[in-house]
């Protein structure tokens, strides 16, 4: 945990100083350094902290609502080639689409609250980790399976015992992979269509030409990031602890 933090510190040290040094080299108001933005974390907090709350539950919903849906139908279509060939096509047609252009349609269907963000969120993420459990179900060793069926288990208990177990870590891989994809198409959908939120604050910020306060956003939608990143990773090492 030490050891951890400390691997936080320095790289929070090198990004710091980095953007120090590049905002003297530019010198540019809409560079500022450090030291003019981290004062403004401390002058908005009563609007960015209700902001990055907003923000955090958008996406945190979205990350469990698309996980929940893909999860099974990863796991069915990576163990029956029956589904696979009939969903495995509409996979490598539908993937590759930018999930970020539905966005005006979902303004039209569901309006400019919370569901249209959380909708188009869990999407791309309901893709991502889709195909991700897909493939780590495909490539479950036979002889696992063999072995555990020998002793009488059923076709569940290959699900509960060997397949879901060994899919757990490319979950958790996709998940901390497409944490930040999330939080990019957060940013896009407050920014585009919302009054809260800090993909909002930030394009405010912007549009006063207000760049420590801008930046002070950008700082704040980073940090989730991280938590995000973080609770996956501690899930991780909770529920998959023989890696």
């Amino acid at each position: 945990m030490h050891r951890r933090l400390l691997g936080y510190a320095l790289a929070l040290f090198i990004i710091l100083l980095s953007w120090h040094v590049l905002s003297l080299i530019v010198n540019s108001p809409a560079l500022p350094t450090p030291l003019q933005t981290v004062p403004m974390l401390v002058t908005y907090g009563a609007q960015l902290g209700p902001d990055f709350l907003v923000s955090f539950y958008r996406v945190l919903i979205a990350m469990i609502i698309g996980t929940a849906i893909a999860m099974p139908l990863g796991l069915a279509i990576g163990r029956s080639p029956r589904l696979d060939t009939v969903f495995g096509p509409l996979l490598y047609i539908l993937y590759p689409i930018p999930k970020i252009v539905f966005l005006p349609i979902l303004l039209v269907l569901l309006g400019i609250a919370d569901a249209p963000k959380i909708v188009l969120i869990a999407l791309t993420i309901f893709f991502q980790v889709l195909i991700t459990v897909r493939d780590a179900a495909k490539e479950v060793p036979e002889a696992s399976v063999l072995s555990i069926r020998s002793l009488g288990a059923s076709r569940m208990d290959v699900f509960l015992h060997v397949v879901i177990p060994a899919s757990l870590p490319a979950l958790f891989t996709a998940l901390r992979i497409s944490s930040g994809t999330a939080v990019a198409i957060l940013f896009f959908a407050e920014a585009i269509a919302g009054s809260t939120g800090l993909g909002h604050f930030i394009i405010d910020s912007w549009a006063m030409l207000s760049y420590p306060r801008m930046f002070a956003g950008i700082i704040a939608m980073a940090f989730l990031g991280v938590i995000l990143y973080e609770i996956f990773d501690i899930l991780e090492r909770r529920l998959a602890r023989w890696r």
